[in-house]
């Protein structure tokens, strides 16, 4: 733990951060995978550029659980150490795909990504001006999901927008 580097932090308990770190954490991995298995199982029109998309987004989450467990090691804290803590830490959760087209693993996707927003924002609020080394991190973290949401939502509408063209011109 890095005294001196801890002290900087004010107004906020370094536990807190810990725990709630340990959370995102956990919802880092559970995202790693969710995408991970969507790029394998997908079907449907566009699968492709969903699939690299997936790929892309989950070696980006894989990237985040790194940044996050560095946090908490720095924090003087220890990262969740078995895969069963992060089912029973997570905020956003993990639902394993039922329906493998490709629109619905996008809407699955992309409500992930709504809640890594929800919980990076809140985490962004807690330590602004308390602890900017975590407020640093979870902002690129942060900018990184508002991207990622981005990316999904205009594959899911250029896909869905191809499809209702199509229907429209059998008619």
């Amino acid at each position: 733990m890095a005294k001196h580097g801890n002290a900087i932090i004010k107004g906020i308990e370094i536990d807190e951060v810990i725990r709630l770190l340990n959370k995102a954490y956990a919802d880092e991995w559970l995202a790693y995978y969710q995408y991970y298995i969507e790029a394998k199982v997908i079907k449907g029109i566009m699968k492709d550029a969903a699939i690299a998309e997936l790929d892309q987004h989950a070696a980006d989450e894989l990237r985040h659980a790194d940044m996050v467990a560095q946090r908490i090691l720095q924090l003087g804290g220890t990262p969740l150490l078995s895969p069963q803590e992060w089912f029973t830490h997570t905020n956003c959760g993990y639902e394993a795909p039922q329906d493998f087209d490709v629109v619905a693993i996008l809407e699955d996707a992309i409500k992930g990504e709504q809640c890594a927003i929800d919980t990076y924002s809140a985490l962004a609020d807690l330590t602004k001006d308390k602890d900017i080394v975590t407020y640093d991190i979870v902002s690129q973290i942060l900018a990184d999901e508002v991207e990622h949401e981005e990316d999904l939502q205009a594959l899911h509408d250029d896909i869905t927008e191809f499809v209702d063209h199509i229907k429209s011109t059998m008619k």
